[in-house]
């Protein structure tokens, strides 16, 4: 009895310490570097906005340049619906869990631009209207004038 207490104990931890562990990594990478965390809510293959949101600004050299210049954390919470392209169990899981705290209204497209406490700095809904290099300044302007 001890030993199946122990095991169904270890269990529920393993769940619990696990939730959220790309938010908890991004939170805690964003205040160690100073940066910011930008959390994108895509169907990446049944949404067409989301499509074009990754193609034309996430996939692009500007975008990686904030996170190689430790200007962002970037985190994913993708939706699938092709069997092909499912997620983990753990990862689905996961991005529902953000989805509910984040984005209860379902928005596909939907991006957030938030501080290392997980304060909301600004939101986009739907496809961004700018260019990929217009998009990364503006992440850059609102980090410049974040309070150190």
């Amino acid at each position: 009895m001890k030993t199946l207490f122990s095991a169904i104990m270890m269990a529920v931890f393993s769940i619990v310490s696990h939730a959220q562990t790309r938010m908890e990594t991004a939170r805690k990478t964003a205040a160690e570097n100073k940066e910011l965390i930008l959390l994108n809510f895509s169907g990446s293959d049944w949404c067409i906005p989301c499509i074009k949101l990754h193609k034309n600004i996430i996939e692009t050299e500007d975008f990686k340049k904030l996170e190689s210049e430790n200007v962002i954390v970037y985190i994913n919470a993708d939706f699938p619906r092709n069997k092909k392209n499912q997620l983990s169990a753990e990862l689905k899981k996961e991005n529902a869990s953000l989805a509910d705290q984040y984005n209860p209204k379902g928005i596909f497209p939907y991006t957030l631009l938030m501080d290392a406490q997980g304060k909301i700095l600004k939101s986009w809904e739907g496809l961004p209207s700018e260019d990929a290099l217009a998009f990364t300044r503006e992440v850059k302007e609102i980090k410049d004038n974040q309070k150190p």
